[in-house]
């Protein structure tokens, strides 16, 4: 008998679908890891720019000393980043750089005149031409929702403690 395109799928799949919940969280922690923990080096060894923009700050971070958003934006990236990167609190450290991008997005990337749909996906660019800059950004935010929404996936320590935790919890 001759394999059907169906069976051929399925073979193809079980694989797949075996790998995902391992590697799939892994590999979106690891890239967001390296992108978050390079920007907050970025701000250990550099000089703070924040009062520059901190007008553009969205409440309640325009209310803050542009010192203290820089040392919450600076340690949010470092220590969520090696949080990520292990899978630990994978949910809460995801969520906190949802908050820094999202801030750093509306003070720095949104486009700030735009009046048609048209004008503002010129902003969707990464380059330093005007018109915004909100591509990078966005692309973070969509890959940090299935950390928050899914959390870390089998191999993290997230993981790992659920296991341990519920086999202390049987006993």
């Amino acid at each position: 008998m001759y394999p059907t395109f169906s069976n051929t799928l399925k073979t193809l799949h079980t694989p797949l679908d075996q790998a995902g919940p391992w590697l799939a969280p892994l590999g979106l922690r690891l890239f967001l890891a390296w992108e978050f923990f390079e920007s907050g080096l970025e701000k250990w060894n550099g000089q703070n720019w924040f009062a520059e923009i901190q007008s553009a700050f969205p409440f309640p971070f325009n209310h803050l000393p542009a010192y203290l958003n820089w040392e919450l934006s600076m340690w949010a990236e470092l220590i969520c980043a090696l949080a990520l990167l292990v899978g630990l609190g994978t949910r809460f450290s995801a969520l906190v750089l949802i908050i820094v991008t999202v801030v750093a997005t509306a003070a720095v990337h949104w486009p700030a005149d735009w009046s048609t749909l048209s004008e503002l996906a010129q902003g969707y660019a990464i380059t330093n031409k005007g018109h915004g800059n909100f591509k990078l950004p966005l692309i973070y935010l969509v890959a940090l929702l299935p950390l928050v929404l899914q959390g870390a996936g089998k191999l993290s320590v997230d993981a790992l403690l659920k296991t341990v935790l519920q086999r202390s919890s049987k006993t």
